[in-house]
């Protein structure tokens, strides 16, 4: 899985335009799909932190954490916006973050006053998707994460050898 900030240096142009619509309307906004112990979806708005040093996200004690420290397979999409159909799309591994510094630096960044019942989880990218249909020529973007970066896998999900794949067509 890459961080975000290796995304955004492999694609600068594809990771700014996800940041603006995850930030839009000021403060991240975003559904963020996780995966219940019966397999099946759990979606719930959360609001997104994205710092040069990574994408983050605050998660008090919830199904929906439950969920992340279980599976960690996540899939985050965008508010949608009030005046396009443009949308945003990431998906990959979410991971919890420890190291305290880390975690009262981005806290203290949204001048949030950390929890005993938050947890801080990054979330990885193993794939990215823009569309935008509100303005001009509509276009779609689609970015697979490069084979060399991949570092996990799991008995029920082993690493794919995948090459990095960038679509950008007109809908």
């Amino acid at each position: 899985m890459a961080s975000w900030s290796e995304f955004a240096a492999d694609e600068p142009r594809l990771a700014r335009a996800i940041h603006a619509l995850m930030h839009q309307y000021g403060p991240g906004l975003g559904y963020l799909a996780t995966v219940r112990a019966d397999g099946g979806p759990r979606v719930h708005p959360v609001s997104p932190v994205i710092t040069d040093d990574g994408l983050f996200c605050f998660v008090v004690d919830s199904p929906k954490r439950r969920d992340l420290e279980r599976d960690g397979r996540y899939a985050l999409h965008s508010f949608p916006p009030e005046d396009s159909d443009d949308e945003a799309y990431v998906a990959g591994r979410a991971e919890p973050v420890t190291d305290l510094r880390r975690i009262a630096a981005i806290a203290a960044n949204l001048r949030a006053e950390p929890r005993v019942d938050w947890r801080l989880f990054e979330l990885t990218i193993e794939a990215a998707m823009l569309a935008r249909r509100g303005t001009g020529t509509p276009e779609v973007r689609i970015w697979l994460e490069p084979a060399g970066r991949q570092r996990r896998s799991s008995p029920r999900r082993p690493a794919a050898r995948r090459a990095r794949v960038l679509v950008e067509a007109a809908t």
